[in-house]
């Protein structure tokens, strides 16, 4: 950036030093106190130095709201970048990126963000700590599961994850009540209900733990150790209605298909107290168009009003 830019432009608001061939963002950036959109994409940024020392302790830190860095080289999100507190947008798409921080979370104030085409494997679960969040982009990346945790992103409006490798989403993503586009296609989503997949039988104690909750057997602190007082207090129901029971660290991982919008199938990750557990939509023999429309019916009544798009081709 060049010297005195500062000095020329005080109350300079939006700059835009897209396509400049960029390596590196001088100290004159934190000289900007009234600058709150910083446009640098197609650069070559990524490199050390890239950015200026102090960047999170500069008056830029408190004004900045727009800051799009896509098509670049960064191998890494910044950490200067995650003391951004005033950051409403932020894009990194078409850089190098491996992964997602957890200290992404300390961005409160992001509604957008924009990770597409990069290299992400994961999706951390502090990445739903973001309650302002409405536009989540994560496309052309490798990211092969979806963390339950993102449920919490209650102010979701689209969440764009096409071109991944995805083979299942969780249940929880139900929850998104405010979602109305999601994008899946280009994913390897699977078509077949899953039943070949290894289960470990429960210890002694989950069929003591298993027994003590589903026979509803009193108890108090006084009676037992303090580790299964605490113990017994993580028991997860399991969903299928006819059953009741519960399972602790043993449980059979099932793919629902849930029908939205009655156009799309969408498969979601169920899980069993056991094999014998496994109600008529789990059979491996049924393929997703010859499932019991009624397994479906109570989800896809709550969830069909909440997607008005679901994009799969």
């Amino acid at each position: 950036l060049p010297a005195g830019l500062s000095q020329w432009f005080p109350a300079l608001e939006v700059l835009d030093v897209s396509g400049t061939g960029l390596t590196e963002m001088g100290t004159e950036l934190l000289s900007l106190p009234c600058l709150h959109t910083l446009l640098a994409k197609n650069n070559r940024l990524g490199g050390p130095g890239s950015l200026p020392k102090g960047l999170g302790q500069a008056p830029l830190a408190r004004s900045l709201r727009v800051l799009n860095l896509s098509g670049n080289r960064f191998s890494e999100v910044p950490p200067a970048l995650l003391q951004l507190r005033g950051l409403r947008s932020l894009s990194l798409g078409g850089n190098r990126l491996q992964g997602i921080p957890p200290d992404i979370q300390e961005l409160h104030s992001l509604e957008f963000l924009y990770l597409g085409g990069n290299f992400i494997t994961a999706i951390p679960p502090e990445l739903a700590k973001l309650p302002s969040l409405r536009y989540l982009v994560l496309c052309d990346n490798k990211i092969q599961s979806i963390p339950p945790q993102l449920a919490q992103l209650h102010s979701l409006r689209s969440l764009s994850l096409h071109n991944n490798l995805l083979t299942y989403l969780p249940r929880e993503i139900l929850n998104l009540v405010h979602l109305d586009e999601l994008s899946l296609r280009g994913n390897p989503l699977v078509v077949r209900f899953v039943r070949d997949l290894t289960y470990n039988p429960p210890s002694l104690q989950e069929l003591a733990g298993r027994t003590v909750k589903t026979r509803n057997i009193p108890y108090t602190p006084s009676d037992l150790p303090e580790s299964l007082v605490r113990y017994l207090s993580l028991a997860s129901n399991c969903p299928n209605p006819k059953c009741g029971g519960v399972y602790f660290d043993s449980c059979v991982r099932q793919i629902k298909f849930v029908d939205f919008c009655g156009k799309y199938r969408l498969p979601l990750m169920h899980y069993l107290c056991s094999p014998e557990c496994s109600s008529p939509f789990s059979s491996a023999s049924q393929s997703s168009t010859s499932q019991s429309e009624s397994d479906s019916e109570d989800e896809a009544s709550v969830a069909a009003h909440r997607m008005q798009k679901v994009l799969l081709g």
